[in-house]
Formats: C-alpha cells, sequence, structure tokens
C-alpha cells in the first residue's frame, strides 16, 4: 500500500493533477498495487486566505509518504518568489531530495525545433545535483542601492552532496542499460574549485562502474552538443545551477514544457515528482491544457516505488496518444480536451 500526498497547487495544477491519478487509478488495478492518496491545499489560495505558505508540520507530515505528487506551483497574485522558495525548494532541502531527474525524451508524433532528429535521438536523462550549489542562498549584499553595492552568492558544494549525485548518475546509466555513458557538465577551466570537486569524485566513483563510460563536457559545449548531436548522450550528471539551465533546453527539444515532467528524487527517503511547465493560470479551469507532463511525472513516481511494468505501460500509453491521437501539444491545440487526453491514455492501460 503506497501512500501519496497530492498538492494539486496553483492554476491549472489541479486539472493535471486529475488526470495522472486517473491513470494511476487504472495502472493500479491492471497491475495489482494498491495506493492511497491525502490532498493538500498548499499554494497561492491557501496563501492568500491564510498567510501561511506551509505549516511548520509540512516536513515531518510529508516524511510520513511514500511519494508525492504535485501539479504546479505559481499564483498571479502572489509575489513571485514566496511560493517557489516557501514550497518548492523548502520541500526540496527539508525533504534532502538531493537529485533533481529531468528525462529528456522525444516521443513519436512531437515536434522537434532540432533538425531531422527524431524519437532515436533525443533519449537521455540530466541528473541535477538539487540542493547545493548557488541556491542555497549563501552570500550577502553591501551597500545596497548605491553606486558601491557588492552583491555575493556563493556557491557550496560539499564532497557527501557531489559524490552521491554521481553515483545516482552511474546507477541510473546501468538501470537504463542504453549507451551506458555518463558524461559530467561542468566548467573546470574557469570554476576551478568547485568543478574541481566535482572532476575528481567524478573520475573516482567511474572506478566504480567499469561497464559505464565517462565523459566530460564543459557546459557551454554541452548545450552546443544537445542541438546538434543529442545522440550522444546517455546520462548528464551536473550541479544545481548548470542543470536548471540545460534542462529547460532538453524540454525544448522534446516538444516543450507540456510534455516534460522530473522528479525530486531522495533514494532513501520521500521524493516529490512534478510536471515541469507551471501553472498556466491563464488557462484555469477552460479544459485544455495538456496533462501529458503530469501523466509522465506519475509515470517516474511508479518507476521510482518500484511499480517497473506499471511505468512502462503508462510510458507506451503515453507514446500512442502523442503518436496516433493529439495533434499538438500546445493548450487548446491538441485535438482533444484535458479530460479527453486523461481518458486516451487510461483506455490504452485498460486495454494493454
Amino acid at each position: 500500500m503506497y501512500k501519496i500526498a497530492v498538492i494539486g497547487g496553483d492554476g491549472t495544477g489541479p486539472e493535471v493533477v486529475k488526470e495522472g491519478l486517473k491513470v494511476l487509478e487504472v495502472a493500479s488495478h491492471k497491475l495489482g498495487f494498491k495506493y492511497e492518496t491525502v490532498d493538500y491545499d498548499w499554494g497561492g489560495e491557501r496563501y492568500l486566505r491564510t498567510g501561511e505558505v506551509l505549516p511548520e508540520s509540512a516536513i515531518d507530515e510529508m516524511k510520513k509518504y511514500d511519494a508525492i505528487y504535485l501539479g504546479a506551483i505559481g499564483h498571479p497574485d502572489v509575489k513571485p518568489g514566496i511560493l517557489e522558495k516557501g514550497i518548492l525548494l523548502y520541500l526540496r532541502f527539508g525533504l534532502d531530495q538531493y537529485i533533481n531527474l529531468r528525462p529528456v525524451k522525444l516521443y513519436p508524433g512531437v515536434e522537434t525545433p532540432l533538425k531531422d532528429k527524431g524519437p532515436a535521438d533525443i533519449d537521455y536523462v540530466v541528473v541535477r545535483e538539487n540542493t547545493e550549489g548557488l541556491y542555497v542562498g549563501a552570500g550577502g549584499t553591501l551597500k545596497k542601492g548605491t553606486p558601491d553595492e557588492v552583491a555575493i552568492q556563493e556557491s557550496i558544494n560539499t564532497r557527501k552532496g557531489v559524490e552521491r549525485c554521481i553515483r545516482y548518475a552511474f546507477e541510473c546509466a546501468r538501470k537504463r542499460n542504453k549507451d551506458k555513458k555518463v558524461t559530467l557538465c561542468g566548467k573546470t577551466n574557469v570554476l576551478t574549485y568547485a568543478f574541481d570537486l566535482w572532476e575528481r569524485a567524478f573520475y573516482e566513483v567511474a572506478k566504480e562502474y567499469p561497464d559505464i563510460t565517462p565523459d566530460y563536457a564543459h557546459v557551454d559545449a554541452t548545450t552546443m552538443w544537445m542541438v546538434k548531436n543529442p545522440e550522444w548522450f546517455d546520462v548528464i550528471v551536473t550541479d544545481n545551477l548548470f542543470g536548471d539551465i540545460i534542462t529547460d533546453l532538453g524540454a525544448m527539444t522534446q516538444g516543450g514544457m507540456g510534455i516534460s515532467a522530473g522528479g525530486n528524487i531522495n533514494p532513501e527517503g520521500v521524493s516529490m515528482f512534478e510536471p515541469i511547465g507551471g501553472s498556466a493560470p491563464k488557462y484555469t479551469g477552460m479544459n485544455v491544457i495538456n496533462p501529458l507532463a503530469a501523466i509522465g511525472a506519475m509515470q517516474m513516481m511508479l518507476e521510482t516505488l518500484g511499480e517497473t511494468k506499471a511505468a512502462e505501460l503508462v510510458d507506451k500509453a503515453i507514446a500512442y496518444a502523442t503518436g496516433e491521437k493529439l495533434k499538438s501539444m500546445a493548450a487548446g491545440k491538441m485535438g482533444y480536451s484535458t479530460t479527453e487526453v486523461g481518458d486516451l491514455v487510461a483506455q490504452f492501460v485498460a486495454d494493454a
């Protein structure tokens, strides 16, 4: 019995999560596993109503679950950063979700801006360190608002944090069993302190995985090859900042935010899964938003929980929807409503 916390969140988040849960229910009946969900109203509306982003008990409460399924965070009436830092980053750091996992996979029928590239070429995973680097908030300002203002932002990298992220990437490459290659994305020629640590740890860990080929590319070269030769990549591992940037580039090459899913992973604890596209408030309640990213996030949740067969089946169902049914990934242009897309995926799972 899996216990899953559901945070629908803001905007279209609850709508796409509903479709993901629809597919989850069908998959559980099909494959014979059991689960229960508990809904949480954390998001912009709650903040505007109560003035509280999260209750003090939030972290302890979430530790009781096997996984968290998140819709979207971001409300037009709430100042940017309040919800993102107060919910997303707070949960990531509080639950030590030290891996941000972003598959970059082009599904059949989905358009990519990359010329002459297809699903066989765009199929890799980015493993991003998720709790260190520049995002820890270390630093400060001096003489703010004056011509002499100084701003310092420090990148914090620990041997423990770097090594566990790198080891996860090698395990991921072994599990994928595709090209069996891990590429470290860094900037060793300029960021000589942080990426000296990353590079040394990378090649030391690589010795434990003789079946996996270690590779290195500067971040600027990585972005070039992601566009020109994405087929060169199997698993990319990188720090928090570079990972944040290159995963959005990857999302565009796989068809946009409407199809991109991600996971905030603690392999020894509670992980959180979400679509990447944001809350899209202008589409709220219109039943036109694409739910496939949220369904893909649910698919990642199944895989992380160990329900491999169910995850594979949902992945095939998504490919069926993109390859055989949907006209476009864009909201309002799919040829189907949000709920109808969820029905398509669910029906494929039921009939498989």
